[in-house]
């Protein structure tokens, strides 16, 4: 009977479950902070006194944060706001923002930093966002360069002209001699003649043209150049300057030509072994000793020159570690296609060696943002230096924080902003293995 039995019943589910959430504390910020947070008794402990620590911090530097200091025409008189409380005294923030931004700018002159700024996001948005923005603004952003120190420094407007004109004539000269010569050649000569307009016929041009058309703004000396507009200046330019030349550098460096290779290596290591405050004061006092007599080169444009290859020296490391980084297949690849040294580097090479750079390359950037401080020490005034002259007024002597916080936070935004591009583009690119 019981055998029976047996075989009647079914212990095969004809009918399946229906799905059920999964239990509350496993999933959810709940979930992760029983994983994480409290896995053991360890890690219990650690979280506790922890977060201690942090309620600690908190009950400290929120009253210091939010007092309210931001009319404060003085340190006393936060003082007297305070009435013996602790707190930031802000009103130097508010008293002392724009000073901060743009140095000794001229206040009539302020929507010229800040229309060039607006006109510098506008050309990087179609260089560093290409899925969403028109390939037509690479023009605007071919033509920037030339347009920031018009708006920034004024002056005619010829001269800028007359400065994109020399790549606009090396471009011809690249064209005509390209159907004779190889690229390199081509590319030297055509740099030669670019070089020969700017140093003798540019600035002459120039100035014939704008004696008979004169187009120009109220001149700006660099003496009234100050705070994060100088940094942003210096920055952008050193940036933007450096990639390009590092790549020159870095493909020199790996070239079989032993004379191109000999002066990359000794410009790279020179480079290198030297610091950047020592090239700064190169540039502030000892470059005008080469100079002609009488010649007047602008001390800003010195110091973006040297902060320039001082990041292109760098900048040339870590993308020769790209280029190592490729496999040989990739170089034998471009040769059985039958492509020549310069297309198979810009088509096969140096695509993949700078996606594989793309975490040094950033972080080079942000350094240079970072060391365009260092301008304080030959006298340019950048935002370190304004705050020492802030302090030094008699209102607000004796404040440290309040101005090393804003300068801080500032510099954080920036260098914040690059380094969450940086992930943006990796993941774009899918950077890395999976």
């Amino acid at each position: 009977m019981s055998n029976t039995h047996a075989d009647t019943v079914l212990y095969v589910r004809d009918t399946m479950l229906e799905q059920q959430a999964p239990p509350s504390s496993t999933v959810g910020p709940v979930g992760w902070a029983k994983d994480n947070l409290f896995s053991g008794w360890l890690n219990t402990a650690l979280t506790v006194l922890s977060s201690l620590f942090i309620a600690y911090l908190l009950y400290r530097l929120i009253p210091w944060f939010v007092s309210p200091t931001w009319d404060g025409s003085s340190l006393s008189n936060c003082r007297e706001i305070l009435d013996g409380h602790e707190g930031a005294c802000w009103g130097v923030i508010r008293d002392r923002w724009q000073q901060l931004l743009f140095g000794f700018y001229p206040p009539e002159l302020y929507w010229r930093p800040i229309l060039t700024l607006v006109l510098l996001l506008v050309a990087l948005a179609p260089v560093l966002y290409t899925d969403y923005v028109t390939p037509k603004l690479l023009y605007f952003s071919a033509a920037f360069p030339f347009l920031m120190p018009w708006l920034l420094w004024g002056g005619t407007v010829w001269m800028p002209l007359m400065a994109a004109a020399g790549f606009a004539i090396g471009f011809a000269v690249f064209t005509l001699v390209s159907r004779l010569l190889n690229a390199g050649i081509s590319i030297s000569v055509a740099a030669a003649v670019a070089v020969l307009w700017w140093v003798l016929l540019a600035a002459p041009v120039a100035n014939g043209i704008a004696s008979v058309l004169p187009l120009a703004l109220e001149p700006v000396a660099s003496r009234d150049f100050g705070g994060f507009m100088l940094s942003i200046t210096i920055g952008v330019t050193a940036i933007g300057c450096s990639l390009p030349i590092g790549i020159v550098l870095a493909l020199g460096r790996r070239s079989d030509l032993p004379l191109v290779k000999i002066l990359c290596v000794g410009f790279i290591e020179f480079i290198r072994g030297v610091p950047l405050i020592t090239l700064l004061f190169v540039a502030s006092v000892l470059l005008n000793i080469f100079l002609p007599p009488g010649t007047n080169f602008d001390i800003i444009l010195r110091v973006m020159i040297m902060v320039t290859l001082f990041a292109s020296a760098y900048m040339a490391e870590v993308i020769r570690g790209g280029l190592a980084a490729l496999p040989k297949g990739q170089y034998e690849a471009a040769d059985a296609l039958g492509l020549d040294y310069w297309k198979a580097q810009r088509l096969i090479i140096m695509p993949q060696a700078l996606k594989i750079s793309i975490p040094g390359i950033v972080s080079t950037f942000i350094g240079v943002f970072k060391d365009t401080t260092l301008v304080s020490i030959i006298g340019l005034i950048d935002p370190l230096g304004l705050a020492n002259g802030i302090r030094a007024d008699t209102a607000w002597n004796g404040i440290y924080w309040e101005l090393f916080i804003f300068i801080g936070a500032v510099f954080f935004i920036f260098c914040f902003s690059m380094s969450r591009y940086s992930m943006y583009l990796e993941r774009k690119l899918q950077t890395g293995h999976r």
